[in-house]
């Protein structure tokens, strides 16, 4: 695995290196031993799947409050995403700022999503998939989302959002919940 940090500390694209032959090709997607080298988390807790009907299905804001904090690998399967991550770490340089990556079955990005960051995706065509690793179980209690369109973030996404809960349209702006 090829792993590229993004303008965000402790944020990485992470890139598969695939040993190809006539019958494809074999790669590795995770390894808590090279995860660690970089000093990320090398915990698997909970994997999950999210698809999507719909191009312009909008998730996010996302992240989990203390004390179930979660590191993600996040990798599109199925079509395409335009994947955003926020940093809320409040001593962080980067604190409230973002970034974007598309991950599709084409390119089989990996997107590592450090603790105390918020993830969000837009797909970007009909019958997307997305797969998660996270490195804590999932606490509704801790489960926290903010809008999309903050302001203070100024996200553009790629293309409109055509589908959105209730709860990620009726989710607070960052500044009411930090």
């Amino acid at each position: 695995m090829r792993f590229t940090e993004t303008a965000l500390s402790g944020a990485f694209i992470v890139d598969l290196e695939p040993a190809a032959d006539e019958r494809g090709f074999f790669a590795r997607s995770w390894c808590t031993e090279e995860f660690r080298r970089h000093g990320l988390s090398g915990r698997v807790a909970q994997c999950n799947v999210s698809f999507n009907r719909k191009a312009g299905t909008f998730r996010g804001m996302h992240f989990q409050a203390p004390p179930y904090q979660e590191a993600k690998l996040v990798r599109c399967t199925c079509g395409a995403i335009y994947d955003v991550i926020v940093d809320l770490r409040r001593d962080s340089p980067t604190f409230g700022r973002h970034f974007g990556v598309v991950l599709s079955a084409e390119n089989r990005r990996m997107l590592y999503v450090p603790e105390d960051f918020a993830h969000g995706f837009i797909t970007l065509v009909d019958n997307t998939e997305v797969f998660y690793q996270m490195s804590e179980v999932y606490s509704a209690e801790c489960s926290r989302s903010f809008r999309w369109d903050d302001p203070s973030l100024g996200i553009d996404f790629p293309i409109e959002i055509a589908v959105i809960s209730e709860r990620d349209r009726n989710s607070p702006y960052l500044a009411m919940i930090l």
